[in-house]
């Protein structure tokens, strides 16, 4: 209860400064995973085929930087930023920090002309032009309760006061009453999912899958619909750095399978920078995935939203 009144109060209450750059935020309502990082990546190719200079705002998750630091692709590590920020980097700039307000004051000083703050929903530091919240379909909101008693990182029915479209994503029906509260609200309600790119060669290849993410059972569902085998399937917690012996286990359980290792690309940012055993580097492959849209015109119009409120808080 203390922490979901004092996310509520800060939410309800904090100054949220404006920038000179539209801000579009990309966020959730509970912890864990649900998507935000391959939104974010279809949001900005949007942005920057729609002839902007999108950059992105990210606070990287374990990163070492206190002051705004722009991702470095090539050189900065993991344990260093976070590994969604060293994904985001191929796709735009990327300034990770702690201060939202310090981070976007960098982008626009680099040329950026349109914010995607991923996550930072309830920071409550800038001023947001379009919130969008995206909630799993499969998942839902748990059992609806704030931390630590749940997954909510505030009561609901604050969140659902600065949202201003509501991303359901994947099949399922644990979002089903979100979605109804939303549409109440007269919330837009988008529809997307997350799915493999180019794998095809999966198919039939027999693989020990293994995930540190927020929900691995979704890299394993991706995996399985690719047409791979999941001889073993293990789990590992959220952002998750792997151990010498971890790694020489996966291995060994691969090589006695006579099969590869299959994993997500978050996992591989992390691997990166480390020194990998032969026998795993070689028995290694990542499987990417991408969020498609129900429609395809949604990226366009989320980005037209963004545009037009930022347009009436600069005239009022």
């Amino acid at each position: 209860m203390i922490v979901g009144a004092i996310a509520a109060r800060r939410m309800r209450n904090a100054p949220r400064v404006p920038v000179s750059a539209p801000v579009l935020c990309v966020g959730n309502f509970t912890v864990g995973g649900t998507g935000k990082t391959p939104t974010v990546i279809a949001l900005a190719k949007a942005a920057l085929a729609a002839g902007h200079r999108p950059g992105i705002l990210s606070r990287g998750h374990g990163g070492a930087f206190q002051q705004p630091h722009l991702v470095d692709a090539g050189h900065d590590s993991a344990r260093h930023v976070g590994d969604e920020p060293l994904l985001l980097a191929a796709h735009a700039p990327v300034a990770v920090t702690p201060n939202r307000l310090s981070g976007a004051r960098l982008l626009i000083a680099q040329g950026c002309d349109f914010l995607i703050m991923d996550d930072g929903f309830q920071s409550a530091r800038i001023a947001i032009d379009h919130a969008l919240a995206i909630i799993d379909a499969r998942h839902g909101l748990g059992n609806g309760h704030v931390i630590p008693g749940g997954p909510l990182r505030a009561p609901l029915d604050e969140q659902m006061r600065h949202v201003d479209s509501l991303l359901c994503m994947g099949i399922g029906n644990s979002a089903v009453d979100v979605v109804r509260i939303a549409a109440r609200a007269g919330k837009p309600v988008l529809q997307a999912r997350t799915v493999p790119v180019g794998y095809s060669a999966l198919a039939g290849e027999r693989f020990v899958a293994f995930a540190g993410i927020g929900h691995p059972q979704r890299f394993f569902n991706s995996a399985a619909e690719t047409g791979a085998i999941l001889v073993e399937s293990r789990s590992f917690g959220d952002h998750h750095f792997y151990q010498p012996d971890e790694l020489a286990d996966l291995a060994s359980t691969a090589g006695k399978n006579g099969c590869g290792l299959l994993t997500t690309s978050k996992d591989a940012a992390r691997l990166r920078h480390g020194i990998l055993p032969d026998e795993f580097a070689e028995r290694l492959t990542v499987l990417e995935v991408e969020t498609v849209f129900d429609d395809p015109a949604t990226p366009n119009r989320l980005i037209a939203a963004t545009l037009g409120a930022w347009e009436r808080r600069k005239m009022g």
